[in-house]
């Protein structure tokens, strides 16, 4: 991870700021532990790839529900981002997921495509899709996020 980016972040819009990381190749360290990469972001859209692996499984031998979960809140959360402006932050205040598949290493990269239905202006709210690579539905979901007063 390149820590500069994240002390320039107030200096950069919440789509300007992905679109660097993008470039980069770089992730959140939450990303680096999870396998998770922001892969494309538009306003008020994002996808994002998790690549599933064994240290995430539960005692099932599946992968455990957080892991989709974190990879929904990280996709509505950069969709959510590519809306905001300079310093402006949010939080995550609601997450629903839904569980339709399994997902395991061998179902390979899942991929998040997340987009923005309200951007107001202290909360936005966002739905989400979770698919495999052969475009099977493995999860969905929605959340609420709150907007944090422009910082810097």
């Amino acid at each position: 991870m390149n820590d500069d980016i994240y002390q320039r972040y107030t200096e950069m819009t919440g789509l300007e700021f992905l679109r660097e990381l993008i470039a980069r190749g770089d992730a959140s360290p939450m990303g680096q532990l999870m396998n998770l990469r922001v892969v494309d972001v538009s306003e008020g859209r994002a996808v994002v790839e998790g690549i599933p692996d064994a240290r995430f499984y539960n005692t099932m031998r599946r992968m455990h529900g957080g892991f989709a979960a974190t990879l929904i809140d990280t996709g509505l959360g950069c969709a959510v981002m590519s809306k905001l402006g300079k310093g402006v932050g949010y939080g995550t205040i609601e997450l629903k997921v839904n569980f339709v598949r399994k997902i395991d290493v061998e179902t390979g990269p899942v991929i998040c495509t997340a987009t923005v239905l309200h951007a107001g202006r202290t909360m936005l709210t966002a739905e989400c899709k979770v698919t495999d690579k052969a475009g099977q539905l493995c999860a969905h979901g929605s959340g609420t996020f709150l907007v944090y007063p422009k910082q810097g």
